[in-house]
Parts: structure tokens; C-alpha cells; sequence
């Protein structure tokens, strides 16, 4: 195993970028039941009902969709100190900042495909105000009761004009394990899935066949149940939510997934694994080749011509 596996902690909030910012308010905070926590100039914070920390979300307005920063969180002040110096090394970083709202000393780098990226360890719980206050003192807010009821932040899912690099880079500075991934038959990587803990995982890096760098595919929450995503499906019909596809049950990774379009072209993904770990310690990464993508998911639906085109923020699509 990597030695510096288990240095990230988790994948800690998403600033996420939106051309329709009211829209897309209305949408997490409305249909997702995320709660405000802050404002700061054209951005919002938003809180997960069972997230820890000061926010989930950080929405800030923008001419065009995709996603501003991802941050991890340290295990520990060692930890980062031990991160920083691996990302550093591979030439990748920027360097220190405040992390803004509810956060301490941040560092700044991006990946070898140039999603920006943040890691820090200081980090400021969630308070929950008086109206909010659970009615268990092991959660962190009172569940909300309404609309999806997004319990999570879940995973991220990168586009990458090379996944075998930023796999590399993930594994080596960052401390990543792949749990699975996608051969192609050319031999290169088309997709790899890795965790820094025993979820099954956390970062995601798919290849964008436009060649373009520092897309989004999609960010994903977490639900309690299947039925939560089943449920969801019905309310983004109702409100006029583009459902992509789902709800289903992946192959890969085993996910039952709900997938949408949130209104500022944000692919959005609702999810639940179950049950489902990685807890050998040995784990071998699982392969999975383009003859065995070709079964589609689980139960044999296709998957979608837009999971493979559509990211954000968007570009010319060139002919196949």
C-alpha cells in the first residue's frame, strides 16, 4: 500500500461555478435542501445537513459553468505538511492562502490537467442554529425532511485530457489507491477511480475525448437510501430538472445513480453504494475493458451518448 495513504482525509467542499446563479440557488438550496451558511461578494455557501464542517458548496456566479476549486482535507497537520511537500515536488503547486470561511491555512496547487485544487487540515465544525439544532447530538443539522435531502458531499468526477497522468499524479502526491479503472483497447486508461479512505471512492478522472483541460463531469451527493434517489427522480421531473439517466445501478463501483442537469449545466449525480467498502488492504485494482463497458451498467441499460460529451464548462464537440 502507499505509504501516504489515509494522509487525505476526505474530499472536503466543491466551489462550483454558475452562468445562472439564482437558478442554481434555487436549485441546491430549494431541491437538494442544503442550507445557506454565508455569503461573500458574488458567492454563497452552502451546508449538507450532515456535513461536519462549515460548508458543502461554495456556489460563486460566473460567465460560464464548470468547477472553481476542489478541496481535501488533511488528516493532519503533519499530514498536509507531508502533501504539500509531495506537491511541490511534482511541481504542481501554487502555494499558501487563506482558505476562506471556516478554514485555516490552505495550500494551493492543481492537478497535471489543471484543475485547481486546495488541501488544508484546520477546519471549523458546522454550529447549527437554533431552529436547525437536530434532535441527535451525533449529526451534525436537523434533516431537513424536504426535497432530496442531499445528506453529502460524495465524489467528485473529473474530465482529464490524460487520466494515467493525473492517476499518477493523484497516487504520488496525494496518496490516492485506485480501486478501479477502465483499459481501453488502444492500451491507454480511460477512466480511474480513487479513494483515500475505505470508501470505494472519492476522486474520479475520466478522459476527455475533446482533448480540452480542467473540465467537470459531475459531483455527486450522497443519499440514505435508493429509494431517496427514486424519490429524487420524481421531484426533478416535477420542477423541470433535465434528468440524463438513471436511476440505475452501475456496473462499476456497483453505485445506484440518479443523474442531472442542474440549472447552470452542471452535471449533478445523486448516489448510493450501500454497503459497499474497500477494506482489504491489499486491494487489487479492478479492470474493467471497453468489451465488458459494452454490457453497459449493471442491469444492461446503455450508457447515455451524453455521459461521454457532456462537461462543463462546455466546448466545441468535435466530430466522431
Amino acid at each position: 500500500m502507499n505509504d501516504a495513504f489515509h494522509d487525505v482525509a476526505h474530499l472536503g467542499h466543491v466551489e462550483l461555478l454558475t452562468p445562472e446563479f439564482d437558478k442554481s440557488l434555487w436549485f441546491f438550496t430549494e431541491l437538494l435542501a442544503m442550507r445557506e451558511v454565508g455569503r461573500d461578494g458574488d458567492s454563497v455557501y452552502l451546508h449538507a445537513w450532515d456535513d461536519y464542517e462549515h460548508h458543502t458548496i461554495k456556489l460563486t456566479a460566473s460567465p460560464t459553468s464548470g468547477v472553481g476549486k476542489v478541496a481535501l482535507r488533511a488528516a493532519s497537520e503533519a499530514a498536509l505538511q507531508r502533501r504539500v511537500a509531495a506537491i511541490e515536488a511534482s511541481g504542481h503547486g501554487i502555494g499558501w492562502h487563506d482558505g476562506g470561511p471556516g478554514l485555516g491555512p490552505t495550500y494551493a496547487f492543481t492537478d497535471p490537467d489543471g484543475h485547481p485544487m486546495d488541501i488544508y487540515f484546520e477546519s471549523e465544525w458546522h454550529v447549527p442554529t437554533a431552529e436547525s439544532r437536530p434532535a441527535l447530538k451525533n449529526q451534525a443539522d436537523r434533516f431537513p425532511g424536504t426535497g432530496v435531502n442531499a445528506r453529502r458531499l460524495d465524489h467528485v468526477n473529473f474530465l482529464a485530457a490524460d487520466v494515467a497522468l493525473n492517476g499518477s499524479f493523484v497516487a504520488e502526491s496525494l496518496g490516492g489507491r485506485a480501486t478501479e479503472q477502465i483499459r481501453l483497447n488502444s492500451g491507454k486508461l480511460g477512466a480511474q477511480w480513487f479513494t483515500f479512505t475505505n470508501k470505494s471512492y472519492d476522486l474520479v478522472y475520466s478522459e476527455d475525448w475533446t482533448g480540452s483541460n480542467g473540465r467537470l463531469h459531475h459531483i455527486a451527493f450522497a443519499t440514505d437510501t435508493r429509494e431517496d434517489i427514486l424519490k429524487a427522480a420524481d421531484i426533478f421531473l416535477e420542477n423541470g430538472i433535465h434528468i440524463e439517466s438513471g436511476p440505475h445501478k452501475h456496473a462499476i463501483q456497483q453505485t445506484f445513480f440518479l443523474y442531472v442537469y442542474e440549472p447552470g449545466g452542471n452535471r449533478i449525480e445523486f448516489c448510493n453504494s450501500g454497503a459497499r467498502m474497500i477494506l482489504a488492504p491489499d486491494w487489487k485494482t479492478v479492470e474493467w475493458t471497453e468489451t465488458d463497458r459494452a454490457k453497459g451498467q449493471a442491469w444492461g441499460m446503455k450508457t447515455i451518448e451524453t455521459f461521454h460529451t457532456h462537461g462543463t464548462p462546455p466546448v466545441a464537440v468535435p466530430a466522431h
